[in-house]
């Protein structure tokens, strides 16, 4: 049912590193034609560190785990690429159609093609106004029962990062920072609240990795939490200022359910003359080459 390229396939049977990639930032994410050059920059990032890339998405109702140039084309340009989170994987593979993986949809297609380790910008969590909308990600149940290793820049700043770090405790799914005791806030590389755990090298992330494994506990994912540089984040007042605005116009024109966090992306981009993006570059960068060094330490255990 999982198409796994070749390349992908003998390199996680010869226990070489691979680092899973989602492609929902190529197809939904960014503007074409960058959308496609992000692609095709972040595999060549993985590949510098000595790993190998394994992007995924469902082409046709077929997932797959690690596209070639011609898929990564299709993913960016071809209209009509749907959204997938883990929840829609059968209906699309059912109905023959494409779409691109959310976080959710990828580490469990990485996860069953037996990659450990996926780099992505910032995970899904608990929305604002959660006791009036019960609005959660559905990456966050899924990481509770998926042993993958996610390096990420926290989760989006339009979320609420307290609530989403509670929840992650409640569901048991371990969280470090990586080099910082502080949870970075995806475009900010302090969210403002604090983290448990720090972590400071791949050897010990890899560590965490063969511990989860030995304790034989559930099947969990480990977060690992990379700020991006402070240097490259969004101005901290900038995102303030904005993020409030944006707010304010979602209840003004009645965005409610799905609709709110692409309303917000976009809020925040526009009026920060695509400086949030930049920002959630910078950070997507650091994280795939993070992963890659992770994923060469958990190589070599």
């Amino acid at each position: 049912m999982v198409l796994v390229s070749d390349e992908v396939r003998e390199a996680v049977a010869a226990g070489r590193p691979v680092v899973a990639l989602e492609s929902t930032i190529i197809a939904h994410g960014l503007p074409r034609p960058r959308n496609l050059r992000v692609a095709l920059e972040l595999e060549e990032l993985v590949r510098a560190e000595g790993a190998v890339p394994a992007t995924i998405a469902v082409l046709d109702g077929r997932p797959h785990v690690g596209l070639d140039k011609g898929q990564l084309e299709r993913v960016a340009t071809e209209d009509g690429i749907r959204k997938l989170s883990h929840r829609d994987l059968p209906l699309a593979v059912a109905t023959g159609a494409s779409g691109a993986t959310t976080v959710s949809a990828t580490a469990l297609l990485a996860a069953r093609a037996g990659v450990r380790v996926f780099a992505t910008g910032g995970l899904g969590g608990v929305h604002r106004r959660w006791t009036e909308t019960q609005d959660e990600s559905a990456d966050l149940g899924l990481l509770a029962r998926t042993r993958i290793t996610v390096v990420c820049a926290g989760v989006k700043s339009i979320l609420d990062v307290p609530a989403t770090l509670q929840r992650l405790e409640t569901l048991g799914v371990s969280v470090a920072g990586y080099g910082t005791g502080r949870f970075p806030g995806f475009y900010l590389s302090d969210s403002g609240h604090p983290v448990d755990w720090t972590l400071g090298d791949p050897a010990q992330v890899a560590e965490v990795m063969r511990a989860q494994d030995a304790l034989g506990g559930p099947e969990a994912a480990l977060i690992v939490a990379n700020p991006v540089p402070e240097a490259e984040q969004l101005d901290p007042a900038l995102h303030a200022r904005v993020l409030d605005d944006a707010l304010r116009a979602c209840d003004a024109e009645g965005i409610t359910g799905q609709a709110v966090t692409p309303f917000l992306l976009d809020h925040l981009v526009r009026h920060t003359d695509g400086a949030s993006l930049e920002a959630n570059l910078a950070a997507v960068r650091g994280n795939v080459r993070l992963a890659a060094r992770i994923a060469a330490a958990w190589a070599r255990a």
